[in-house]
């Protein structure tokens, strides 16, 4: 709040800090220039809101609310105007204007004392992790990672969180499927239903097998037309898979959408017909597609199925991560970093899942939560992780170096050993 009498040239103000919203505290203000100032004056507000309530006060009729701080306020405001003895005027003026004059100086100087306070109170990082967890739902790792918390904290969060508990389902196995080694080598994608987007409740998702990043887009059919234009939509925001795999839809068995795959340089692959685990990646997006949107259902009531489908990719892209890898899908897919390419290739045994015999050794080239995949005469073969042990052989070559130590160790205890003779 700020002033200048008519006797005087210097503003002069008061600075109080208030919780709440900028029209709770504008109206904070007013009550405070109501107790401080009896005799005439006039009251100049850049918030219509308040400049309303002032001037219909003298008159109302205050019911209760759940708000008591503002019920508060709006009480003591009454009280005040119903008892004053002076008159006052009222005036509403636009905010952040440069024109001339003591009205709009007078404003600018109150905006001025108001911007440090608003840019200071900033709320404390368990209070951004709440709010932050309230829009988004993000997962344990995911939570760790953003705000620096430890494990025990971000749990506390998470299984305090209503929606999260309601959809805390098992998680599906993403299998063995043949990945790729690097971004935009292997791409998945498949049509899931979403009832609740009524009209487009097509959604079409594509998902990188090497990196995790999804992408989704909503349609009002499952025709190779809307595959067609969920491609080209997936390829402006990913890149341009080397292959992709689908499953034996007649939209991706079409000659319209072979076509059209051709031109853009794709390759492209089906599954097992009738078997989901054909496809288990992008299954597995699926449900954690529909998982986060069930969580982020709450604050997203107001939104359009594109709204929707966009934050939970932001959720899922941006802030989900795993306890194997603390980088986010997104992060992965464009740095094509090197987080799951080995800097040596261990040799290993496997299972044969045809034959059950043990082979190898053959060079492990990658592995992660449940699958390995290694380097075979035939090319990269894709096995469950369980199937793969170290090769240790019976007769390891001594490592480089080791003769000269064992001929020093030797030549100390035959020095050692005459030393005691002579003694």
């Amino acid at each position: 709040m700020t002033w200048r009498k008519p006797q005087m040239q210097l503003w002069e103000a008061e600075v109080e800090f208030v919780e709440g919203s900028p029209q709770v505290a504008e109206l904070a203000a007013v009550v405070r220039a109501f107790e401080k100032f009896s005799e005439p004056i006039n009251l100049v507000t850049d918030s219509a809101y308040v400049a309303g309530v002032v001037s219909r006060a003298e008159q109302a009729v205050l019911k209760e609310m759940e708000n008591e701080h503002l019920f508060r306020l709006l009480s003591r405001l009454i009280y005040l105007i119903s008892h004053r003895e002076h008159p006052f005027y009222v005036m509403h003026v636009r905010s952040h204007t440069d024109l001339p004059g003591e009205i709009a100086e007078g404003n600018r100087t109150a905006d001025a004392l108001a911007a440090p306070v608003e840019k200071a109170h900033v709320p404390d990082i368990f209070q951004q992790v709440k709010l932050s967890h309230q829009q988004y739902h993000q997962n344990v790792p995911g939570l760790i990672r953003q705000f620096r918390l430890t494990r025990r904290q971000a749990r506390a969060i998470v299984a305090t969180c209503p929606n999260c508990q309601l959809q805390a389902i098992p998680s599906m196995g993403m299998g063995v499927n043949p990945r790729g080694l690097g971004s935009c080598e292997v791409w998945q994608i498949d049509i899931t239903h979403i009832p609740s987007f009524g009209r487009l409740k097509y959604v079409h998702v594509s998902i990188d097998t090497y990196s995790g990043a999804v992408y989704a887009s909503t349609h009002a059919g499952e025709k190779s037309a809307h595959a067609k234009q969920h491609l080209v939509q997936a390829f402006s925001v990913l890149g341009i898979p080397k292959e992709i795999k689908t499953d034996n839809g007649p939209a991706s068995v079409s000659k319209e959408f072979l076509e059209f795959i051709q031109q853009w340089g794709v390759e492209r692959k089906t599954g097992i017909p009738y078997s989901p685990t054909g496809q288990a990646v992008v299954e597995h997006a699926h449900q954690t597609l529909k998982q986060v949107l069930a969580r982020q259902s709450s604050s997203t009531t107001w939104m359009s199925p594109q709204q929707k489908l966009c934050n939970a990719l932001f959720t899922i892209n941006f802030l989900n991560c795993s306890f194997e890898n603390m980088s986010p899908p997104v992060v992965r897919h464009f740095n094509n970093g090197n987080q799951f390419k080995l800097s040596q290739r261990p040799p290993v045994l496997i299972r044969d899942p045809e034959t059950w015999e043990t082979k190898g050794p053959y060079e492990l080239v990658t592995w992660g939560r449940g699958y390995a995949c290694v380097a075979t005469p035939s090319g990269p073969r894709w096995i469950p992780q369980k199937w793969v042990k170290p090769f240790v052989p019976k007769n390891p070559a001594p490592a480089e170096g080791h003769e000269r130590q064992v001929a020093i160790a030797s030549k100390r205890r035959r020095r050692r050993m005459k030393e005691e003779e002579s003694s």
